[in-house]
């Protein structure tokens, strides 16, 4: 998995595929949490240093909890870190040492699920869009994704109501199992 490969130490493009993969995902939770860009890239920054220093070795332990706890927990630090820094709470000499606990917040448990689920959806639409024909894709677009009368979807793109509705059940099992399998490989 990605992260035996990271935890490797020796697989400098595993820690860069890590980065792509959740860059953007760090990125986002630090969006909702109304910071600037700016301050979305120091987070995303301060996160990913914080794990290239326990990555090495790293092994992953489900007795433990779920990776993605992990990785939530270090995130809602990094931003809570610069949020008091931003409010002048805390010295830039004591932002390390001021890596406690983040205070318990169902809005920031809900963004992280929410950002989480995006994340595994970009990544998985990634795959089918290599794996499905255009028309597919479209119809899927437009029925499943943007909410367009399955009628008024077939007319447009010149397919059958059926074709419509096979494409969203088609496309819809495949994400459900790639996104399975992305779960399971984290843990």
């Amino acid at each position: 998995t990605l992260l035996a490969r990271v935890s490797s130490g020796t697989a400098p493009a595993a820690w860069r595929e890590f980065c792509d993969r959740y860059g953007k995902l760090i990125r986002n939770v630090a969006r909702r949490h109304n910071l600037q860009a700016a301050d979305c890239d120091e987070v995303v920054q301060d996160t990913l240093m914080s794990l290239a220093k326990t990555m090495p070795g790293f092994s992953y332990d489900p007795a433990k909890g779920k990776f993605r706890s992990y990785i939530k927990t270090v995130v809602l630090h990094a931003i809570y870190r610069r949020l008091r820094q931003k409010r002048g709470e805390v010295s830039l000499e004591d932002v390390e040492s001021s890596a406690g606990a983040a205070p318990a917040d169902e809005a920031a448990e809900q963004t992280w699920e929410d950002e989480w689920r995006q994340y595994h959806l970009r990544q998985a639409m990634r795959i089918v869009k290599t794996e499905f024909n255009e028309s597919d894709l479209c119809a899927f677009d437009a029925y499943a994704l943007r909410g367009r009368d399955a009628r008024d979807t077939a007319q447009a793109l010149g397919l059958q109501v059926d074709q419509v509705y096979q494409a969203k059940s088609r496309i819809l099992k495949r994400l459900t199992r790639i996104i399975d399998e992305q779960v399971r490989e984290e843990g």
